[in-house]
């Protein structure tokens, strides 16, 4: 099903890909031949975000990095579950196995995580972080050792949204010894894990095969995920890091929520929208040279190349889709039960993408500090097409929408750390230049735009002792718009400005005693420009464009407790998430929202607090997930909507378990429980009321070799 012919695809259309690709084959060559027998052997060749803790001492914005081990002692079921764990992060489930995670970053829109950079081993993780910055796609947690998460300034390093940070997920690194590990997970709700890591000379191959039901009825998912990686040094100056991986995913789930009176009547988990499929295919490949000029010089040069192929065939795209006619819907807003299959509509949105790009990076250690700039070429294609059938389960019709959609973006960095004593300053700027255009196969109407920025910033760390880190930074953030905000159908261009803040961040990173580390930071990130998506902003609100303020303070804690007894904690405080004006509606200047009113899902308050205990062989743990109210709408509706897609959403606590216990050197037994008292809560209200995960009960075992 995901084969286009040459008429409906748009493959070989850019001329930019060639020679990309060929520059970048040109640049690993001539790297591959330099030799200088002074410098040091490399090893692995990779892009870091933060990179190991000692580098936190010069970094000049807060940073949170989760090991492998965190992610083992909690049994970590989603990315969502993780990402609850970083002070400043707020992550809205959707289906229920953190497929399509809605990830923000102090209290910007979470929705399909368009508002954050998301990464894998420092290369783009999104399939078109420049023209459609909406997260359909996310790998599975298993498939990572470390994330890290960093905001402020040094965010310019990196692109192209700048406003709330950078997430960076990090694959395995492989091993030199042969070996690996097989571990397997049985639980309910028809929940399977198997995983197989096998490594050894540079090599690691990784496999994941997981299935299940979602969080609703007539939801089951089952993926695949394979990832193979091979770093080596090719000399002394030389070091080389492939990859290549395979995901696939074969779901039963739909993309409308409930109505008031469903949720009320069936309860959260109703869905009869059986006929429903979405399928995913997502082949990467990405190559990382180092090569040393000197023992102080090296130069990181990535290549990458994804290819992601999306078909979801639907019957409703909201709780009061159209699609199915007037009296469908006034059934499901009485809380009647509705038949489907009586139905004769299935709507197919079948995306494919390519995405292509080359960065080098440079980083020069110098008697006063440290020097980085970088440049990189980014290409995405889009083909984007639309078809509706007439019959429940149609996979085929009348074309309604056909277009291609192409970004070409050049940006590049500078930046220098100057070390003063105790003190460190680094300057830091970033310039994007993006070129879009758009073309409507069916009536062959087109339009094309151009867009760039200049973002300055500074960053500043002081450690008056060396278990004591205070760090300030100031930067001008910047995300793109949408290529379908920018063009519309008919080829025109809209006058929507791309986002623009400027944001403020100061805190302390510090010790307390000999087990506690503690970071807190307060933030302020205030818009000059921040664009609100209609199919993001909550009840069909239109493309609108305005000022608003985000300000608040994040901590977080862990360490020993003692008696074997160990702590963490992540919680944030976001008193202000406002309009400072009214925004207005891109098309025809109409007031969206009022001044002073707070943005949708952003929360005044969120934490998320663990206990564990570890004694010999044993390490359980008890967290605590708490998400505040929040409103779903600009107009910051209280009282729910007949059609679910306004209202205020309930604060709620939802509590995880995980017992680990060693058998021997090689077999680890686990067992876990997330939602553990099944609570029915209210996630989103987007296309109506949407719920989190039921109870889940999970138990397996690890074998190392």
């Amino acid at each position: 099903m995901f084969a286009r012919s040459t008429s409906e695809c748009h493959r070989s259309r850019s001329p930019f890909k060639p020679t990309a690709l060929a520059f970048a084959a040109a640049t690993l060559a001539l790297c591959s031949q330099a030799v200088n027998a002074n410098s040091t052997e490399s090893t692995l060749a990779t892009v870091e975000v933060i990179g190991s803790e000692e580098n936190l001492i010069k970094l000049p914005g807060s940073a949170n990095i989760i090991s492998q081990t965190d992610l083992d002692n909690s049994r970590a079921f989603t990315v969502n579950e993780v990402l609850r764990k970083v002070p400043g992060v707020t992550v809205r489930d959707e289906e229920g196995f953190g497929l399509r995670p809605n990830i923000a970053i102090r209290g910007l829109n979470p929705t399909r995580s368009t508002k954050v950079t998301l990464l894998e081993d420092g290369l783009p993780l999104s399939y078109a972080p420049y023209g459609d910055n909406a997260s359909y796609y996310h790998p599975m947690i298993d498939r990572y050792s470390r994330i890290e998460v960093l905001k402020g300034s040094s965010a310019l390093l990196f692109g192209p949204q700048t406003v709330g940070g950078v997430i960076n997920y990090i694959t395995p690194t492989p091993r030199q010894e042969f070996g690996g590990s097989l571990q397997g997970t049985l639980g309910n709700r028809d929940y399977f894990n198997g995983r197989i890591g096998l490594g050894g000379g540079g090599f690691n191959l990784d496999y994941v095969r997981k299935q299940g039901q979602g969080a609703r009825d007539n939801t089951n998912h089952e993926l695949d995920d394979l990832n193979l990686k091979y770093a080596f040094s090719i000399d002394e100056r030389n070091a080389l890091t492939l990859r290549a991986s395979y995901y696939q995913e074969r779901s039963q789930v739909t993309y409308a929520g409930l109505t008031q009176a469903e949720f009320e009547r069936f309860g959260g988990q109703y869905n009869p929208f059986e006929n429903d499929r979405f399928d995913i295919e997502r082949i990467g490949t990405s190559a990382t040279h180092d090569f040393s000029l000197n023992d102080n010089a090296t130069l990181t040069t990535s290549i990458y190349y994804f290819q992601f192929d999306r078909d979801w065939w639907r019957q409703a795209s909201n709780s009061q889709d159209a699609q199915c006619g007037g009296a469908f819907n006034n059934a499901r807003l009485a809380g009647q039960a509705v038949d489907v299959n009586s139905c004769n509509s299935n709507q197919g949105r079948l995306r494919y993408y390519e995405t292509y790009g080359i960065e080098p990076r440079l980083t020069v250690a110098h008697s006063a500090g440290e020097f980085q700039a970088g440049v990189k070429a980014h290409f995405e294609d889009q083909d984007r097409r639309q078809i509706n059938g007439s019959s429940p389960t149609a996979r085929s019709g009348v074309v309604v929408e056909n277009n291609l959609r192409n970004t070409q973006a050049y940006s590049a960095f500078v930046s220098n750390r100057f070390d003063i004593n105790q003190f460190s300053i680094t300057p830091i700027a970033r310039y994007e230049s993006i070129d879009v255009e758009r073309l409507n196969q069916l009536d062959g109407s087109q339009g094309a735009t151009q867009i760039s920025a200049f973002t300055p910033g500074i960053g500043v760390t002081w450690n008056p002792s060396p278990t004591l880190t205070v760090f300030s930074s100031l930067h001008e953030g910047f995300a793109p718009p949408r290529v379908e905000d920018l063009i519309g159908t008919a080829g025109t261009v809209t006058e929507v400005d791309a986002e623009q803040s400027t944001n403020f961040e100061v805190g302390v990173r510090t010790q307390l005693g000999e087990t506690w580390t503690l970071q807190s930071a307060y933030f302020r990130t205030d818009f000059s420009n921040l664009i609100a998506v209609g199919s993001i902003a909550g009840g069909g609100t239109p493309l609108s464009q305005g000022k608003a303020l985000f300000e608040g303070l994040e901590v977080n804690a862990n360490g020993e407790l003692g008696m074997g007894f160990l702590g963490r904690l992540a919680y944030t405080w976001l008193p202000t998430a406002d309009q400072t004006e009214a925004f207005r509606n891109v098309s025809n200047g109409a007031l969206v929202g009022v001044e002073g009113n707070r943005q949708p899902y952003a929360p005044r308050h969120t934490l998320t607090a663990a206990l564990g205990y570890q004694q010999g062989k044993l390490r359980s743990e008890l967290e605590a997930q708490y998400v505040g109210q929040q409103f779903s709408d600009f107009a910051n509706t209280v009282a729910p909507t007949p059609d679910g897609q306004r209202g205020e959403i309930d604060a709620v606590a939802v509590w995880n378990m995980s017992l680990n216990y060693q058998f021997d050197k090689a077999t680890t037994g686990f067992l876990s429980a997330k939602n553990l008292f099944d609570k029915t809560y209210i996630t989103d209200r987007t296309r109506g009321i949407i719920v989190g995960m039921p109870r889940l009960l999970q138990v397996g075992v690890r074998y190392d070799f």
